[in-house]
């Protein structure tokens, strides 16, 4: 079956152009209203907003507009094109779009690209299918809904006839764009034959032979390689620095100091180093001596300190349903509980780099790896005083973001560079610069407090979160909605929130917020199943069960996701040995519900996670090799994180590279084991929603086979290693 769009909706953000090329190509774009033309001519080369490009040979090229960070959507969303057009994959390739604002929302952050591209994109593949078949039809003389499109052909069964695309390019160009409302859009899994099928990335062939895919590859004729130094101390300036010495070292071109701005997110002050080679700038700036001056010094410790101080007073109240304090007089019993969590970072396979070339006519073309290259253009028009119009960004594929390419400081750093050195630049940071100029998630402190009824169920729910912030507002990634669950399925809740004054940069990191927020909730909603003598998959499954008000998430999917994942795990209904147990959370983010269940064995104070079992509803699966990528890519990470912090002394990060910062290693992954609910729902990204629920699920099944509450992070403080 086929649903058809409201025109109503599509028709103020999207529409239809067709325009046959001088060489000879049919091509169809969908934009927003802000892109009129799908196409234009400018010197003999056709430069357009278009998604689908199919030439006189039988080529046909799909158009990925969103950068590409590992995440599959240079496969997955042109996959969503050639589902609709109804051609064969192997018909199909993939070519990266740069940075063109007729593209619209060219985004890669909080799992938005694959919601916000669905309907466009359906809709480009849709259209193109239905011009080439109204042109064969009218070549043949017959109705079109007597002909269909299949591999690149059109059939009309009746008598046998078939015509390939590329020989109804300039009939189908010739026609008019259709109507948004006759377009019947493939929504339900069952229509299709493409999407959800296990599809390899476009890539791949290139990262498995070496190719020159990354920011990083980048080579251009004449290119000179920086170094950027800055103040270890968040906010400090340059004072004084040997600069002359810099200059006279060998294969050094350029030295010199950039006073820069208060924008953490923008061009601190620092020192430019640029070389012939990346390793003559380096081995210079070993040399480099800087006198900063600074008057920050934020410490854990302190922090440590402060937060034990607000954990003593009220905090300000942000949300207050019924009657808490009645409701625990009156309770059952309470169970109190204190969570915390550190700092952590993105900690990327790739550091942050940009190539940059200022040209003589005043235009500036960057090749940045970057998941919001858009606002990277703003922040480097307003800094150097350029028109946005005067900058190009190509868009290289990303060695990883998590976030942290949100944010465009290495780009205006580059751009900066390169219009003081007047050559191609590549600016290229050490994984030292990547971990200590980091925007790192925030770290916090939850103290909980639950009462239980006669009958079992949270009557009431206490919590005083205590987060971080300037000027009395919480920092980037350190809010909390009032909204959040357990709000909305506890008849008494009251949401408490004290900010702790800091200057350490904080931002979007994977499942921003959320990414620990499900720890702390998970692992003290095992605490109080337990006091309650629950099954902890029947209490959660309780609770998902009924709402005072608004439901803060979507309960029939949420609880969708924990009985397929308790289900396959076989939770309750087997017996673990001495040393082994499992554990179970869930969480709703971005847009995508998620339960895991984890397997761990404990041996003393060591424990190995055997396997984690995934329910995964984020409506249809586009590319199942790209999603079941994502959902095990999360638990590994968010394993990895939870045995990860960063410190802080003297207002500099004390962690700089991998071996005061240890990842997970492979042999220390567990198995995976994926399943999706196919729900007829319009489809969520997969980025950050599979992440959350990992670790409090380890942690409660660590507790099961061991019997100690983990209810610090990293793990290891509670003397477990994993």
């Amino acid at each position: 079956m086929t649903t058809t769009l409201d025109s109503n909706v599509l028709d103020r953000r999207a529409f239809l152009k067709v325009t046959l090329l001088a060489s000879g190509a049919l091509v169809i774009g969908v934009g927003c209203s802000r892109a009129i033309d799908a196409a234009s001519l400018e010197d003999g080369t056709w430069v357009a907003n278009l998604y689908i490009r199919i030439d006189t040979d039988g080529r046909i090229t799909i158009v990925s507009k969103n950068p590409e960070a590992g995440q599959g959507v240079k496969t997955a969303l042109p996959m969503v094109v050639a589902e609709c057009l109804n051609v064969d994959w192997q018909q199909v390739a993939v070519e990266q779009a740069p940075l063109d604002d007729r593209y619209g929302r060219q985004v890669i952050g909080g799992s938005r690209a694959t919601p916000d591209g669905w309907d466009d994109l359906r809709v480009a593949g849709t259209a193109a299918r239905h011009l080439l078949t109204a042109a064969a039809a009218q070549e043949w003389n017959v109705p079109a809904a007597e002909c269909e499109a299949v591999d690149g052909k059109i059939l009309h069964t009746a008598s046998g006839r078939q015509r390939a695309f590329e020989t109804l390019l300039d009939v189908a160009a010739a026609l008019p764009v259709p109507d948004v409302s006759d377009l019947d859009l493939k929504s339900r899994p069952e229509e299709f034959k493409l999407l959800g099928t296990f599809v390899p990335g476009v890539d791949n062939p290139q990262i498995l032979t070496g190719q020159p895919l990354f920011g990083s590859d980048i080579r251009l004729d004449g290119m000179l390689y920086a170094v950027y130094e800055k103040c270890p101390t968040f906010g400090g300036r340059v004072r004084e620095a040997n600069i002359d010495h810099v200059r006279g070292l060998p294969g050094v071109t350029h030295a010199f100091v950039v006073d820069g701005t208060s924008n953490q997110s923008g061009l601190l002050p620092g020192v430019a180093i640029v070389a012939t080679t990346w390793w003559a700038a380096q081995s210079a700036r070993k040399q480099l001596r800087v006198e900063w001056e600074t008057d920050h010094a934020d410490s854990t410790a302190g922090y440590d300190r402060e937060a034990a101080r607000l954990a003593q007073q009220d905090g300000e109240t942000l949300r207050a349903d019924g009657n808490v304090e009645r409701a625990m007089d009156t309770a059952n019993q309470v169970v109190e509980a204190s969570y915390y969590y550190p700092f952590v970072s993105h900690a990327n396979m790739e550091p942050q780099n940009c190539t940059a070339v200022y040209k003589e006519s005043g235009d500036l073309e960057l090749w940045a790896p970057s998941q919001n290259p858009k606002s990277g253009r703003e922040l480097v028009a307003r800094t150097l005083g350029i028109p946005e119009r005067r900058i190009h960004v190509n868009l290289p594929r990303i060695g990883g973001g998590f976030g942290r390419r949100l944010r465009s400081d290495f780009m205006v750093e580059c751009a900066w560079i390169a219009r003081e050195v007047g050559r191609p630049v590549q600016l290229q940071w050490s994984r030292e610069d990547d971990m200590q100029h980091d925007f790192y998630r925030p770290a916090a402190w939850h103290h909980f407090r639950a009462g239980i009824g006669d009958d079992g169920r949270m009557v009431a729910f206490d919590h005083h979160f205590i987060t971080f912030g300037r000027n009395g507002r919480t920092n980037s990634g350190a809010g909390l909605s009032p909204g959040h669950y357990p709000a909305g399925l506890v008849p008494n809740f009251r949401l408490r929130q004290s900010i702790i004054e800091s200057n350490v940069p904080t931002g979007p990191w994977r499942a921003p917020g959320h990414s620990a927020y499900c720890w702390a909730y998970q692992s003290f909603f095992d605490e109080v199943a337990l006091a309650a003598g629950r099954d902890q998959l029947e209490f959660r499954l309780d609770l998902l069960s009924r709402s005072y008000g608004e439901p803060p998430l979507d309960l029939e999917r949420t609880s969708g996701t924990l009985a397929i994942a308790g289900e396959k795990a076989g939770w309750g209904k087997r017996r673990l040995e001495p040393g082994r147990g499992m554990g179970l959370a869930f969480h709703y983010d971005h847009g995508g519900f998620v339960s895991h269940v984890a397997e761990v064995t404990a041996d003393d104070s060591n424990i190995r996670v055997d396997k984690v079992w995934a329910g995964v509803d984020v409506g249809p699966i586009l590319n199942l090799s790209g999603a079941k990528n994502q959902v095990e890519g999360a638990v590994v990470d968010a394993l990895s994180t939870a045995r990860l912090e960063i410190t802080f002394a003297n207002g500099a990060a004390q962690q700089s590279n991998f071996n005061d910062y240890q990842l997970l290693r492979i042999n220390q992954a567990p198995e995976v084991e994926c399943h999706f609910i196919q729900s007829d729902n319009s489809p969520s990204g997969l980025g950050e929603p599979p992440f959350a629920a990992v670790a409090p699920a380890i942690g409660n099944a660590i507790f099961a086979a061991t019997g100690t509450r983990i209810r610090e992070m990293p793990f290891g403080r509670a003397g477990v290693a994993i």
